[in-house]
C-alpha cells in the first residue's frame, strides 16, 4: 500500500507561499507558509499534519489492540502535539505527546494500560517518528 501528497513552494522561505495536496482530495491546494508554521498565519503546516496522521493512527491501533483484548470502544478521542523547537542550529521535531479519552465499557486498568501501550509502540506512525512520544491516557 503506498499513499501520496505532494507540495508546491514559490519564492522563498519567509514571503514565499505553497501548497500541499494529497491524492485522495483530502486536501486540495491547501495553503502553507512561513507564517502558518512558524507564526500564527491562516493555512496549515508539516507538524499540524504530522500531529494529524500520529492521532488517527494511534487511534486505530488502540482499536484493534482493544478488539484483540475483547473490548470494543464507544469513544477513543486523541489529540496530539507536535514540538517543533530550535536545535543544533536548525529545527527538530522533538516530541509526539499524544492524549486519549477513552470510554471502553468493562476495560479493567491493565487491560486498557496494555492495549495503550502497544497501540503507541505498534503504530506505523509512531514507528516512524525519531523523536520522544509521550502519552496521557484516561479511562473514563
Amino acid at each position: 500500500m503506498k499513499r501520496t501528497a505532494s507540495a508546491k513552494w514559490q519564492g522563498d522561505l519567509k514571503t514565499g507561499k505553497g501548497t500541499v495536496s494529497m491524492a485522495s482530495g483530502t486536501l486540495s491546494n491547501t495553503p502553507y507558509s512561513f507564517q502558518s508554521r512558524f507564526e500564527q498565519g491562516t493555512g496549515t503546516n508539516p507538524e499540524e499534519l504530522l500531529a494529524a496522521a500520529h492521532a488517527g493512527c494511534f487511534t486505530m491501533a488502540l482499536s484493534a489492540q482493544l478488539a484483540g483484548a475483547g473490548l470494543k470502544a464507544d469513544s477513543l478521542e486523541t489529540t496530539c502535539t507536535i514540538s517543533l523547537e530550535q536545535k543544533d542550529g536548525g529545527f527538530a521535531i522533538t516530541e509526539s505527546h499524544l492524549e486519549l479519552k477513552a470510554k471502553v465499557p468493562g476495560a479493567s486498568k491493565e487491560a486498557f494500560d496494555t492495549a495503550v501501550n502497544s497501540a503507541k509502540t505498534g503504530c506505523p506512525v509512531s514507528k516512524l517518528y525519531n523523536t520522544n512520544i509521550t502519552l496521557d491516557a484516561q479511562l473514563i
